[in-house]
């Protein structure tokens, strides 16, 4: 019973919090033109969204934060390593994004920071996080038992690390394309991490992953159709690499492809097109992501929304099952 209090107070205090900072924050960024430049490629519809406030990933990010941080001071959850890595790799790729977006909105273009001027600083990340976890006694094989899979890696651990955030929080910010998909597909997953974290034992990622789900269930009021705010990258590349981070803590890397299942495929649908465009010479998709595919046959932004939550939700209750059972 006082983990089911837990975990509603850590939904309802992420909520609140971020939604009052919501109200707080937009016309802020209003006023000092935080404005999201769309790029020319994609259709008239998107082009009117331009100027609309960016960087509202601290919307979420910042109530996480202060809502975990004071639970901890309170002895109402332990401070732990996993769950000092947890915020190590959430902040840390959350002020990436944040520079990201500065540079953008800077240069008056969508061109920030470089691509290895990004994972530069996505490698120092990932070596803190393997620092924290050797020294906490962090496995460094790949198990699942019920498939007999039992890898050993060693120092290589680490690049499997950097690998799994790079390619999450990638994955996070290539879906975020269209308002509220990437905010409502994340808050799915964080749902399903949570059950599965609590499930198997590991309470205060589970509790932080609650927070998370409220704090963007805060954020998804002004971030639906039509959107009052873009999560930019500082919430995209935060969510993306949290959510790797915490697949790898509880040891259910393979879940994550089930659970972000919908990310995934967003993710491999840029890679088919370039492939087929580079090899082949012609389009396998007429435009990606694979959201903008649909919307250029003719689908409303908001039907692509509900169809992609909906697979994002089917896909988040089998990893719920698999990350129990595995």
């Amino acid at each position: 019973m006082l983990l089911l209090t837990k975990a509603i107070f850590a939904i309802m205090i992420g909520f609140l919090i971020s939604t009052v900072l919501g109200l707080i924050m937009l016309p802020i960024l209003r006023k000092f033109r935080v404005g999201q430049k769309i790029s020319i490629f994609v259709g008239e519809a998107h082009r009117k969204k331009e100027g609309t406030p960016t960087m509202g990933g601290l919307i979420f990010i910042l109530p996480t934060i202060v809502v975990t941080l004071g639970l901890i001071i309170t002895n109402k959850i332990s401070y732990t390593s996993n769950l000092g890595i947890v915020l190590l790799v959430f902040i840390g790729y959350a002020c990436i994004g944040f520079l990201d977006d500065f540079l953008s909105i800077r240069k008056g273009n969508n061109e920030g920071l470089t691509t290895y001027q990004k994972l530069f600083m996505q490698v120092l990340i990932a070596i803190g996080f393997f620092y924290i976890y050797m020294r906490s006694g962090g496995q460094t094989a790949w198990v699942v038992g019920t498939l007999h899979i039992d890898i050993e890696f060693g120092w290589l651990y680490g690049l499997v690390i950097l690998f799994i955030l790079v390619g999450a929080s990638n994955a996070v910010n290539l879906t975020d394309g269209l308002d509220g998909l990437a905010g409502g597909l994340s808050a799915i997953a964080f749902i399903a991490f949570a059950l599965i974290s609590l499930s198997v034992g590991f309470e205060d990622i589970g509790i932080f992953s609650l927070i998370l789900v409220g704090s963007l269930v805060g954020f998804l009021i002004y971030n639906t159709h039509p959107a009052k705010v873009f999560m930019g990258d500082t919430g995209s590349l935060a969510l993306g690499a949290v959510m790797g981070a915490i697949a790898i803590l509880t040891h259910r890397e393979l879940t994550l492809l089930v659970v972000a299942g919908v990310f995934v495929i967003e993710t491999l649908s840029v890679i088919l097109q370039t492939f087929w465009v580079q090899v082949l010479h012609k389009k396998l998709f007429l435009m990606t992501p694979i959201h903008h595919h649909f919307e250029k046959l003719g689908w409303s932004e908001t039907d692509i929304v509900k169809l992609f939550w909906v697979a994002g939700l089917i896909l988040s209750m089998s990893g719920i099952i698999f990350g129990v059972w595995v």
